[in-house]
């Protein structure tokens, strides 16, 4: 069963979820019986964020269920609940605490997601019966953020970059899109110089998969996700604790797919193109090697100053190429640098624009979707920290100061003047349980723009 029914097909009994705080606690406790009054007080509930009280009947059936909530959280409200409370349907209960039905919803959802391709979940997640418009509302929401979690939770030997392209397949394939790919050394005839760089040492072969949808007279959007499958750190080899997690590098990836799924399913009048370049960056004898310097699509040549910032590699090629196509709006995703999560924590996703607008727009889109982004600037006086003495520029800089910046700026060298875009460097990653946030892969920034995109072209 899903975690989400209409509420028209549920049960006739459905259990309430009472939505209670400290300033709600006694007018539930009023609606109470004797009884149940006498539970309360004896299990001390006093409403704090994530408590909760089963409230059973005369015959000692769940009758109940009263919730504590932090309101300004609401994705976190009802995330903890399908897996913690006993199989059943429920549904929020008109009295307590007014929640937003559809990040109620959402939280609930995403709360009772489980990663099974290798194990089964230990129990059957409860089930909330929700009303037609949030149920029509949520699950697009529901699917695309699990689609990232999925591809990004999936090991390495089972999402390599002919299992990422497949992604993209599959989805022109449902949308009945058109859908091309350049492999190993087409990329070279092709002209993507810098992503037949970076991937040339794997036995798996790198690509470029483009998906093309709409139609052609309408404003054109492009977007374009790092699709790193592993990243070793190449010659400049990472430890064994910064390369754990490498399997997550093609989290920039898997945010675009959802992200044109959400759009073609949401019948957003654009001419779309999903730009996924796929590679692993693997150590063999044909691994790209410090100070060598590679010509790029656009024309710039790059001094490979550290093999481990390959990510901006592979983008810059696709963002030349998508560039070419004088988009309305480009958008990529990428979990890039290590210094956005210093800066910002794992929660938070550092946003970059060059349309201060746009960049705006995208801040209060996340803001009323409860998926915050932080905008860090495109400061051009660092564009010197990237400055190399025999080629146009350089990959890295010398310095770790600024590294989520200058990152972002190596990118903008490829987007020209005019064309609207946005960097969304993300972790991709929960490092821990939490409600609605279990761990392991994960959307961030997905839901803020999708909305910012729905607001645009709606």
């Amino acid at each position: 069963m899903s975690s989400l029914i209409d509420r028209r097909t549920a049960p006739r009994q459905c259990i309430p979820l009472e939505a209670v705080d400290a300033a709600h606690l006694a007018a539930a406790r009023k609606r109470l019986d004797s009884a149940q009054r006498r539970w309360l007080d004896a299990n001390g509930f006093d409403a704090q964020p994530g408590t909760t009280l089963r409230i059973a009947d005369a015959s000692g059936h769940l009758a109940r269920v009263l919730v504590g909530v932090d309101a300004t959280d609401p994705l976190a409200a009802l995330g903890a609940l399908p897996r913690s409370l006993p199989a059943g349907v429920y549904k929020l209960a008109a009295e307590g605490v007014t929640l937003d039905p559809v990040q109620a919803a959402l939280g609930w959802a995403l709360g009772a997601y489980r990663f099974t391709r290798y194990h089964q979940a230990p129990r059957t997640a409860a089930t909330l019966a929700v009303d037609a418009a949030t149920l029509a509302r949520t699950l697009p929401l529901v699917t695309a953020t699990s689609l990232v979690r999925d591809l990004v939770n999936t090991p390495t030997q089972d999402m390599g970059p002919e299992q990422l392209a497949g992604a993209v397949k599959a989805l022109g394939k449902t949308c009945r899109a058109k859908v091309r790919e350049w492999v190993g050394e087409q990329l070279l005839a092709a002209n993507f110089p810098t992503i037949h760089t970076v991937g040339r040492a794997s036995h798996r072969a790198p690509r470029l998969v483009e998906l093309t949808w709409g139609n052609a007279g309408d404003p054109k959007l492009v977007l374009v996700g790092k699709g790193v499958c592993f990243d070793t750190g190449g010659l400049n080899l990472k430890s064994g604790e910064g390369m754990r997690w490498m399997k997550k590098d093609m989290g920039g990836a898997a945010h675009a797919i959802a992200l044109a799924q959400l759009v073609i399913g949401a019948k957003l009048p654009v001419r779309l193109t999903l730009l996924v370049p796929a590679v692993e960056n693997a150590v063999a004898g044909e691994a790209m090697r410090p100070g060598e310097v590679v010509v790029t699509r656009a024309g710039h040549s790059v001094e490979i100053d550290n093999t481990d910032a390959e990510g901006r590699l592979i983008l810059c090629d696709a963002l030349a190429y998508g560039s070419e196509q004088q988009p309305d709006l480009m958008i990529d995703f990428a979990t890039l640098t290590g210094a956005a999560r210093v800066a910002l924590g794992p929660d938070l996703p550092a946003l970059f624009g060059n349309d201060d607008a746009l960049a705006n727009a995208a801040l209060a889109a996340g803001d009323a979707v409860a998926d915050p982004l932080w905008r860090l600037p495109l400061w051009q006086p660092y564009r010197k920290m990237l400055a190399s003495h025999l080629a146009d520029f350089s990959n890295t800089g010398a310095s770790r100061h600024a590294g989520a910046i200058t990152a972002a700026l190596y990118l903008q060298r490829f987007v020209p003047d005019g064309t609207r875009w946005l960097h969304l460097d993300t972790y991709a990653w929960n490092d821990t349980d939490r409600p609605g946030r279990p761990r392991g892969g994960e959307a961030m920034g997905l839901r803020a723009l999708f909305a910012l995109l729905e607001q645009r072209y709606s």
